[in-house]
């Protein structure tokens, strides 16, 4: 028995989604659907999957633009990010008209997320870290059993996440970092928003902004 992974780059943005399952159950969530929600079912039904939720780490459209696209084929619930994002979820309209990308309606998640919090995949729990930064709402998914990190755009390999844009905060970004994900074991590995991935250890020897 083991949780499985596959990540999926999606939009132009490039940005991770990423296809969680424990190979006993078939039990299945999908992080962080940005778009190409036509893909995205081909590979679920491929591998036989029973996908039960969406996770989403935050509310920019690269990563939470094609949840409603999504829910169209499967009604499933919709989890996170924390509250403090709801105001990108309510623009996806715009923003996704803006980028270009296929619109999106505004929507709600079935619920939103809190620090500490635990969610599951099959037999394998993953807790809640909330990591305001990039967005004041990001949260991260830690599962210990399987030394794994779903980072959203929080970490990356040898960089952080940009907080440039409306209510982004680095001194926050940092803070939360280094409080929260750099205590994880080294052997950690992050699945990061966009990109290749990395491990707790190598950003603590070599990210040059932590």
């Amino acid at each position: 028995m083991s949780l499985q992974f596959e990540i999926i780059a999606v939009t132009p943005f490039r940005q991770n989604c990423t296809l969680l399952w424990d190979d006993e159950t078939k039990e299945a969530v999908l992080t962080d659907v940005g778009g190409d929600v036509p893909y995205l079912l081909k590979e679920i039904k491929s591998k036989g999957l029973n996908v039960k939720e969406i996770w989403l780490t935050h509310g920019h459209l690269d990563h939470a633009g094609g949840v409603v696209e999504f829910l169209r084929h499967h009604d499933v619930p919709v989890i996170g990010p924390h509250e403090d994002d709801e105001f990108l979820l309510q623009s996806l309209p715009e923003t996704t008209a803006g980028y270009g990308f296929p619109v999106s309606p505004a929507f709600v998640p079935t619920c939103w997320l809190h620090e500490g919090e635990t969610l599951s995949v099959g037999a394998y729990e993953f807790q809640v870290l909330h990591i305001p930064g990039h967005t004041p709402g990001q949260v991260v998914f830690y599962c210990a059993a399987a030394d794994l990190l779903i980072a959203g755009d929080v970490l990356f390999y040898e960089t952080i996440g940009r907080t440039d844009f409306p209510r982004g905060n680095h001194h926050d970004l940092i803070s939360n970092i280094k409080s929260k994900l750099l205590v994880l074991p080294e052997a950690t590995r992050v699945i990061t928003g966009h990109g290749r991935m990395t491990t707790i250890g190598h950003e603590r020897r070599h990210n040059p902004f932590l």
